[in-house]
């Protein structure tokens, strides 16, 4: 299946059901290496002008390392039916198995940047701020309680949206 490339403006989505139900991957790198896990957390809107997302990567995160040494990151939505290849991808490091592949899913690049075949959702995103979220910064103890237990605190990333495409 081939995706098609659309104007992200004239979309009309809930971000909270494509976002925190279904979830999302976050991939980055280029052809020859490149990493991708599953996540949740994120936001679409406007920000400094621009049709813009955030996403969140935790500092041990293998796929944190090629968003920060990337110039753009893709979020795919993928159509129903792949959640064995989302909880896979969140659940398995790219550092030990070729997860991209051993998912079931079919590697593709847009735009010289890494997706899925199965997307319903492709966007691709230039970095334009990355932000660490610091425990000082988190204002209500509970939040750090819950969620960060382990002190695997978040990065936050806000990347202009450049393209998207439709499955």
């Amino acid at each position: 299946m081939a995706l098609t490339k659309i104007n992200i403006a004239e979309q009309s989505f809930n971000p909270f059901e494509l976002m925190g139900k279904d979830w999302m991957l976050i991939s980055a790198g280029n052809v020859n290496k490149w990493n991708t896990m599953t996540a949740s957390w994120g936001g679409v809107g406007v920000i400094w002008g621009k049709p813009s997302v955030t996403a969140y990567i935790r500092h041990s995160r293998y796929t944190k390392e090629f968003v920060d040494n990337s110039e753009y990151f893709t979020l795919t939505f993928l159509q129903d039916g792949h959640r064995d290849a989302l909880n896979k991808m969140g659940t398995q490091s790219g550092r030990a198995i070729d997860k991209m592949h051993e998912s079931g899913l079919t590697p593709i690049f847009v735009d010289g940047q890494p997706a899925f075949a199965e997307a319903k959702l492709v966007l691709v995103c230039k970095k334009r701020c990355k932000s660490e979220i610091a425990p000082e910064d988190i204002l209500q103890e509970a939040t750090i309680d819950k969620w960060y237990g382990d002190r695997d605190f978040h990065t936050m990333y806000i990347g202009e949206i450049i393209a998207a495409y439709q499955g």
